[in-house]
């Protein structure tokens, strides 16, 4: 009978530490301004909202190509394959391990080398035609 009750309770304590690690999905909130002639520079403020909790982040990004004008583009949408609030950094590259994919006025969806997928929308003011290459990095404050 005690070694019964020894191997209930050692699998209990295994069953209690062995969390699965699953991605989460959590929602963002970007605002970004760029502006430049050839060389584009942009800089901006969100918040990744996971787990009740809202974890502030500054995003910054650099295009080379063809980019003459200045807009601010306020971004909401998901954060997909998180896991955790770190993995939201890293870099969201055009073309390398991450991408950036047009899907419509407004909207993008860029992925960084975590995994992690952002899928984005929302109005641009400003004026700006852009033909460039580049990406932007995510950094939690």
């Amino acid at each position: 009978m005690k070694k019964l009750v020894a191997i209930a309770a050692l699998l209990l304590g295994v069953a209690g530490f062995s969390a699965p690690s699953r991605a989460e999905t959590g929602s963002v909130a970007v605002v970004f301004t760029k502006g430049g002639f050839i060389v584009g520079v942009g800089g901006g403020e969100g918040v990744l909202h996971l787990r009740g909790k809202n974890y502030p982040f500054t995003v910054s990004g650099m295009s080379v190509g063809l980019t003459v004008g200045a807009s601010t583009t306020k971004f909401v949408g998901r954060a997909l394959n998180l896991r955790g609030p770190a993995s939201i950094e890293g870099s969201y590259a055009v073309g390398g391990a991450g991408g950036a994919v047009a899907a419509g006025a407004g909207a993008v969806q860029l992925q960084n080398a975590n995994g992690v997928i952002l899928q984005l929308s929302g109005p641009k003011v400003g004026a700006e035609v852009s033909a460039a290459v580049g990406g932007v990095t995510i950094r939690l404050k």
